[in-house]
C-alpha cells in the first residue's frame, strides 16, 4: 500500500479479489458492476473508473440502456434517471481528461 493513496490502494485491491475470485466474463462482470452502481446511485467518478473496462469488454450504449430499463422496475424511475445524469458527467470528465491529455502531448496551455 502507498502513502500517497491508501484508499485508491485499498479500492484496487477489492476490485482485485473481486475479479480474481467470480465465475462472470468480464463483460458480465462489468454489466453486473454496472447494474449495481445504478442501483446504488454511484457517482459519476465511479462511472468514470469504470469506463475503460466497459470498453475494453466491448459494452455498447445500447446495453448500458438495457441495463437501465432491466433495473428500472427495482430500482425505479429517479435511480435511473440518477444514473444517466452521472454517466453523462463522467462522459464529460473523459472529455476534459483527453482534451488534457492532448494538450500535454503537444504543449499547448
Amino acid at each position: 500500500m502507498s502513502a500517497d493513496g491508501p484508499v485508491l490502494d485499498a479500492l484496487t485491491d477489492m476490485t482485485a479479489a473481486s475479479v480474481d475470485h467470480n465465475s462472470l466474463t468480464p463483460r458480465d462482470y462489468m454489466l453486473a458492476r454496472l447494474a449495481a452502481m445504478i442501483a446504488v446511485d454511484a457517482p459519476p467518478v465511479s462511472y468514470f473508473a469504470s469506463a475503460s473496462a466497459m470498453e475494453e469488454s466491448g459494452i455498447t450504449a445500447e446495453e448500458i440502456q438495457g441495463v437501465m430499463i432491466a433495473v428500472a422496475p427495482v430500482v425505479g424511475t429517479s435511480r435511473v434517471m440518477s444514473a444517466a445524469g452521472h454517466i453523462l458527467r463522467a462522459l464529460g470528465i473523459a472529455i476534459g481528461v483527453a482534451e488534457a491529455e492532448m494538450a500535454d502531448e503537444s504543449g499547448l496551455p
